[in-house]
């Protein structure tokens, strides 16, 4: 069998950064809290917290005091800025650059929207962290919307403004917005005038897709690895198996099944962008020994 990890797949540059500045501040003083998990992966929490990362939530935050505390590639809003100041927590501000620029557009978007009378709506899921941070940019007045049956929560009569959560995928966002267009035009309004659509998705992740087409087309079993909480991965092992109904999404090693791999000759390892290589390469090694099981009881 040939089984080949998928160059694209694993850690995107704003994981990276997380977990590097978690790995330089645990290696030099051995503890470190973080607020939420550093990633969504189950496995590269454990072996951060092996090394003395310490998880905790926004509660635990109020309580905590004259400590250092880790925010994740996610970003957080306002509200546990103010929070660390008035505990004298030193914060190592891990949020990605991209997160961080889309705050910004949020909190301007949201001032336009103030003045003018209409809404800005998020196109995401409701309570996913970086979600969170982006509500937070507009004192939680942001309507945040996934599927179409959350388009009931917005006036069609009032000004919109629509932004989305970086790893959405890019067909859910378009069909999202047609579907807010002909909403208003079905109101009477002109969607040329009263609705501004912010393509906020980060093309790191969004160029995935395309990729991982190829990737899932060339291959006759693709091994999709994430953890269960990452968004992204669910759209990304979504794109996988349109293209080949032969992909199976696992969170580690113990969960391969050896008859997935009955009859196959090239076999695809990919993941999400908080998927660490380690894990997929992992799993590559115990997909050989299920090769080597299968030659040697020929």
């Amino acid at each position: 069998m040939n089984i080949n990890i998928d160059a694209n797949s694993g850690f995107c540059f704003g994981v990276v950064y997380a977990i590097q500045m978690a790995e330089d501040e645990l290696e030099e003083n051995g503890q470190l809290y973080c607020l939420g998990d550093i990633v969504h992966n189950n496995m590269e929490v454990d072996r951060l917290k092996s090394k003395g990362l310490e998880i905790i939530n926004h509660e635990q935050l109020k309580e905590l005091k004259d400590a250092k505390v880790l925010i994740r590639a996610h970003g957080e809003p306002p509200s546990t800025y103010l929070i660390a100041a008035q505990n004298n927590i030193e914060l190592i501000d891990a949020s990605c650059p991209v997160v961080l620029k889309l705050q910004n557009r949020v909190r301007s978007g949201f001032d336009a929207t103030e003045e003018s009378g209409g809404q800005l709506v998020i196109f995401g899921k409701e309570g996913h962290a970086e979600v969170n941070g982006l509500v937070g940019q507009t004192g939680g007045k942001a309507i945040v919307v996934k599927t179409e049956a959350d388009l009931d929560k917005i006036d069609f009569t009032k000004p919109i403004q629509l932004f989305s959560q970086t790893t959405k995928s890019t067909k859910g966002f378009m069909n999202l917005k047609k579907q807010i267009e002909d909403r208003i035009i079905a109101a009477g309004g002109d969607a040329k005038l009263s609705f501004e659509a912010n393509d906020t998705l980060c093309r790191q992740v969004s160029n995935r897709e395309p990729q991982l087409k190829v990737f899932a087309q060339n291959h006759d079993v693709i091994v999709f690895v994430s953890g269960q909480k990452s968004s992204n991965g669910r759209v990304l092992f979504e794109t996988c198996k349109a293209e080949n109904e032969k992909s199976y999404f696992i969170s580690e090693p113990s969960e391969l099944n050896p008859t997935w791999f009955e009859n196959a000759q090239n076999i695809g390892i990919c993941g999400a962008t908080s998927t660490p290589m380690w894990l997929m390469e992992s799993i590559q090694e115990n997909i050989k020994n299920f090769e080597n099981l299968i030659g040697s009881s020929k």
